[in-house]
């Protein structure tokens, strides 16, 4: 796991000078913190093409071995890798047997070995998170790619006659002269989603590489191609789909083995949900020692999942770690905010953060549960579109009535005013086609909330366009007549790389620490999308097919458990701890967010969470964040001009 930085140039007068590639990987340093590494070649005579790598380490596989650039045998190919191939010893073995000479244990010198016999499809046999580079200096030409899910960052920016790439926005801003312009696109798109989805950046003239993708940079063309996809939902058969469940059953154990494989110590995020608790049983199986687990939890009882988390831990007999987060850990938010580069309003970027440096006191790499809420139907939302097809057959004035008593009589309900807010703004959609449906519901902003909000000056700016326009495009590529299988496509185009995956990346690595998914293990998740929904959730419950195929691995509490957000408890620190601050912030003159919002509606929007008119927690938390981010940004000073 490492960061990885550097340029190609086709003109002289646009290189880029090694000071500047040493400013690029110093201010990544924190995602390799064990050493760094350089590769150089002006443009001369020789050499037509000018090219610059720069590495920073964190060691985790042949710590002695590792270093980058590595190459092949003669050196005309060299890697940048940050990341892990996890089959790199049955490919090194391959290799070998192919005549290949390779002087190290590492993964990333497989990748040169690999690339110089079979060229760019070389990735189609990688698995594993990356984000890589590779110089071919007979082709004169860079390949950057990006993993098939999106685990692992890769930003760039074409300037003139040169293209410069690094791990993290920041890296990319050390070029003196780098522009600094916001995006207003992009910040709709942040309003809209809690997150800028790629290929945008919240700045003008930046991208993210999308997951699935490579760019090729040759004779000063660049081309970004797609070498895979996530697949698109089909009608299954039964035959079929028993056989992708069967797969399921041996795959899920050896997604988790594979990720075992580590130089160093190693354990696992655990929060007593399905998905973490059965990837802690299937390491536990696996291992002669006790894992290591470790779980964050709140004061708040209806946030807190550590009672779950210590079951599974006693049942299993791990070494079992436990932190606890109040609202005092927002004082960590202007840091926070710095080192995601871009504005991030998902709320559970505290939490993740805290319980990443807590986990980093004991051990190197850490394993997660990600993936498995959009493979296996864990989201409310799944049901609730399931629940809305079936809405969706009937006439318009049937349609009236639910949407007139369905509130009320949620009201009555042990659950009350929570159930009854989901249940209003479920009816509330009834006249959405799905798509746009589900753009209201995963979003932060509504629609009709962000034409008020915004400035007119800023609204001027975005000349009608769409905020969330990459879950709306993402629906329309994954587009089915299941509803549910449709979203879970979406989730896994847009939420799960932009927001989930960039959530734990720049979390973990601000504390030099490796999280692994083995559940998003692409053979994992090309089987699972062959499953037909039903057989993943029904109109009360997710994760079926992992309770038939796992069952007896976890306490029938994991399983039957209702699901819990891994986010802070917004709406009641809002109207108590965080009162002061953020109304100082958001509210008092001066406030930077100004320039786009309407102070009014901020202000509307802070007395009416305060008043329990409305839960605006989790708005007044993206506008905080953006406040932070904004200041944040007016003060970082630009890099001097490079010296010749």
């Amino acid at each position: 796991m490492c960061g990885i930085a550097g340029a190609i140039w086709w003109d002289e007068s646009d290189r880029l000078e090694r000071s500047t590639l040493a400013r690029m990987m110093h201010v990544i340093r924190h995602r390799g913190p064990n050493g760094q590494g350089e590769f150089y070649q002006s443009i001369d005579a020789q050499h037509p093409v000018g090219i610059a790598l720069g590495h920073r380490r964190l060691a985790i596989i042949d710590l002695v071995g590792g270093v980058q650039p590595i190459g092949n045998e003669d050196g005309y190919v060299q890697v940048l890798l940050n990341g892990e191939i996890y089959n790199y010893r049955a490919l090194r073995t391959t290799l070998q047997s192919r005549g290949h000479i390779l002087r190290t244990q590492s993964d990333s010198e497989v990748v040169a070995h690999l690339y110089e016999d079979f060229g760019i499809d070389c990735l189609s046999y990688l698995n594993g998170m990356f984000a890589l580079a590779i110089w071919d200096s007979r082709k004169q030409q860079l390949i950057l790619a990006r993993d098939r899910l999106g685990k692992k960052p890769l930003w760039h920016r074409r300037d003139g006659n040169r293209l410069t790439f690094a791990s993290e926005l920041k890296g990319l801003l050390q070029v003196p002269g780098a522009p600094r312009d916001i995006d207003p696109f992009a910040l709709d798109e942040y309003l809209t989603l809690q997150y800028v989805p790629a290929r945008r950046s919240i700045l003008s003239g930046y991208h993210k590489l999308a997951p699935g993708h490579y760019l090729r940079v040759s004779q000063g063309d660049i081309h970004i191609q797609r070498y895979w996809s996530v697949p698109v939902p089909v009608s299954h058969d039964t035959r079929q789909a028993s056989s992708a469940a069967q797969e399921l059953r041996a795959l899920v154990p050896d997604a988790v083995q594979l990720r075992m494989q580590s130089d160093v110590p190693l354990g696992a995020f655990l929060s007593g949900g399905v998905d973490s608790s059965l990837i802690v049983a299937l390491m536990q199986e696996a291992s002669q020692e006790r894992i290591k687990t470790f779980s964050i939890g709140f004061s708040e009882p209806n946030f807190d999942e550590r009672p779950f988390a210590r079951l599974v831990a006693e049942q299993l007999g791990t070494d079992h770690h436990e932190f606890v987060v109040g609202p005092d850990v927002v004082r960590d938010l202007a840091e926070i905010v710095a080192h995601y580069d871009e504005p991030f309003g998902d709320s559970s970027a505290v939490p993740t953060w805290h319980l990443a440096r807590a986990t980093r006191q004991h051990v190197t790499v850490a394993l997660t549960g990600d993936g498995g809420d959009e493979l296996f139907g864990g989201y409310d939302r799944y049901r609730a579109a399931r629940w809305m097809s079936w809405l969706d057959r009937l006439p318009t004035m049937g349609k009236g009535l639910l949407a007139t008593w369905l509130p009320t009589i949620a009201r009555l309900t042990p659950h009350g005013e929570r159930l009854h807010n989901r249940v209003t703004r479920l009816m509330q959609s009834t006249d959405m086609n799905p798509e746009q449906r589900y753009l209201e519901w995963v979003g932060i902003w509504r629609c009709r909330e962000r034409t008020t909000l915004y400035t007119d000056r800023f609204a001027s700016e975005l000349r009608d366009a769409q905020g969330g326009r990459a879950v709306l495009e993402a629906w329309t590529r994954g587009r089915t007549e299941d509803a549910v299988a449709t979203a879970a496509y979406t989730d896994l185009c847009t939420y799960l790389p932009d927001d989930l995956l960039t959530k734990v990346d720049i979390a973990s690595m601000a504390h030099g620490l490796e999280c692994r998914q083995p559940l998003l293990d692409f053979r994992v998740v090309e089987a699972a999308m062959q499953l037909p929904s039903r057989w993943k959730t029904s109109a009360w419950r997710g994760k079926r097919i992992l309770r038939q195929l796992f069952e007896e691995r976890l306490p029938k509490a994991i399983w039957n458990r209702p699901k819990k957000g891994f986010g802070i408890p917004v709406h009641d620190w809002f109207r108590g701890p965080l009162r002061e601050m953020s109304h100082d912030l958001l509210v008092a003159p001066g406030a930077r967010i100004e320039s786009y919002v309407n102070q009014s509606a901020v202000e509307s929007l802070w007395r009416d969470h305060q008043s329990h008119h409305r839960n605006g927690g989790y708005q007044l938390w993206s506008l905080l964040v953006l406040e932070h981010w904004l200041r944040h940004w007016e003060s970082e000073p630009a890099p001097a001009r490079e010296s010749s």
